[in-house]
């Protein structure tokens, strides 16, 4: 992450050039954090992943942000609040809320209901920060709404009766609103504090927000496995679609602007897919495809000058 972003984006080529390479990337990232949900939810409760994600994604950075941070302490606390409502967000809700869905979603589910937050994001920063939504965007956002519906619905129109939402599937629309509002207040909200200060701090808050939670999962008696595959799953998220995911999204935000940024969760689809039939042998059809044929021209569609 660099400095916070403001309404403006950036002119220079090269970062624009690394912003675009890493719209393609950034969703693999995300995605890995899909796929794990799925793989470990009998055997870690949700709150306590979320929490461990977050703590420790925080300790992985601190070595190298711990001299800003104290540099900037007294701008931290002036900001405590939105550092909060930040944390809550970005890593309580859309953390731990995922994690509670994928006990009774798929991880495929969670990727498309997810897909549906650059609406969100778009119409956001229009109404609230008045970010232009030129026909070439809008185009590019309807088309790829149409290449996730294609998934979603398994390129089969007759679906469309017998659509029916389970309660993971509402707690990952939930989480895709919370995802929503997180993005437009990064972008948008005034910080005096440099970008990457700004996500260290609110990982901290995040992972303390999450804390009560966590604890009262323990006390209940839904308790964490400690094992390898525990610790592993654990490190995975906290560094894959912890660290790398978001250090990346908040980069191509300050390139792109929100409404371009939010459409790299179009990919999320076919990147689950993908991880899917590698790592659970899940088959690939032909209305992936499509989706995708139309999912990657709406970006290019969405991002261009």
């Amino acid at each position: 992450m660099t400095e916070p972003a403001s309404p403006t984006t950036t002119t220079d080529p090269r970062e624009r050039q690394i912003a675009l390479l890493l719209l393609i990337v950034i969703p693999a990232l995300f995605s890995t954090n899909i796929i794990t949900a799925r793989a470990v939810n009998e055997f870690i409760p949700p709150f306590a992943l979320a929490f461990w994600r977050w703590w420790l994604a925080f300790l992985l950075f601190l070595p190298a942000i711990a001299p800003d941070l104290i540099r900037h302490r007294h701008q931290i606390v002036a900001e405590w609040r939105d550092l909060l409502v930040l944390g809550v967000l970005g890593m309580g809700i859309c953390g731990a809320f995922v994690y509670i869905g994928a006990d009774t979603t798929s991880a495929t589910n969670i990727g498309l209901i997810y897909a549906s937050a650059p609406i969100l994001i778009a119409a956001a920063a229009m109404l609230m920060y008045r970010e232009p939504l030129g026909r070439a965007k809008a185009a590019g956002i309807l088309i790829s709404l149409i290449g996730v519906l294609v998934i979603v619905f398994r390129g089969d129109l007759n679906a469309l009766r017998t659509l029916s939402l389970v309660p993971g599937d509402l707690w990952i629309a939930t989480a895709a609103i919370a995802w929503a509002v997180y993005s437009v207040m990064l972008r948008y909200r005034p910080s005096r504090l440099p970008g990457q200060v700004r996500f260290a701090a609110t990982m901290l808050f995040g992972a303390i927000a999450l804390l009560p939670f966590h604890l009262a999962e323990h006390v209940s008696g839904d308790v964490v496995q400690i094992n390898i595959p525990t610790i592993g799953a654990i490190l995975i998220v906290a560094i894959i679609p912890g660290l790398g995911a978001y250090l990346g999204y908040a980069r191509i935000q300050r390139a792109l602007g929100a409404s371009p940024t939010a459409l790299i969760l179009y990919l999320a689809p076919i990147y689950t897919a993908l991880m899917a039939w590698l790592l659970l042998s899940e088959n690939l059809e032909l209305y992936h495809l499509l989706g995708a044929l139309l999912i990657l021209p709406g970006i290019f569609l969405s991002t261009r000058r």
